[in-house]
């Protein structure tokens, strides 16, 4: 017989360094999950990625307090922030440039998302990063 799903949740925790502090722990400890076997699967499963890239989790946990969670990559801002060098976006986006990416970094980190971004093809995906930067106050060359 399936497990009976209590419910889902979703944390967005540095790759590599999810430990029993808030937020991880009272966010977990709440609805019953193991808080220590989530950071020691979460820090498992994301040692191969960049340390202390947010990584958005999104966990399903079960009436037997067992879960399973689906780690998806990093925001695209993180990747445009990172490509450009700054350290935020632009206060007013429209108006003001923070930083500029060549089409190739775009390429790259469309390349990147494109499992998580809702797009069929490489271009599709590059038009939703392109949108992303622009929201951010970061030109594109």
């Amino acid at each position: 017989m399936a497990k009976k799903v209590a419910g889902t949740m979703k944390l967005q925790v540095a790759a590599g360094q999810a430990n029993p502090s808030p937020p991880v722990g009272p966010a977990l400890g709440q609805r019953g999950i193991n808080i220590m076997e989530f950071c020691k699967a979460f820090n498992a499963k994301t040692q191969e990625l960049e340390p202390g890239a947010p990584c958005p989790t999104v966990i399903t946990y079960y009436q037997d307090k067992s879960f399973s969670m689906d780690i998806k990559t990093p925001p695209a801002s993180y990747y445009l922030k990172k490509a450009a060098k700054v350290k935020s976006g632009a206060n007013t986006p429209s108006r003001q440039v923070v930083g500029t990416v060549t089409t190739k970094q775009v390429r790259e980190i469309a390349e990147a998302k494109m499992k998580d971004l809702n797009a069929t093809s490489i271009e599709g995906a590059m038009k939703i990063i392109l949108g992303s930067a622009r929201s951010m106050g970061i030109e594109v060359k």
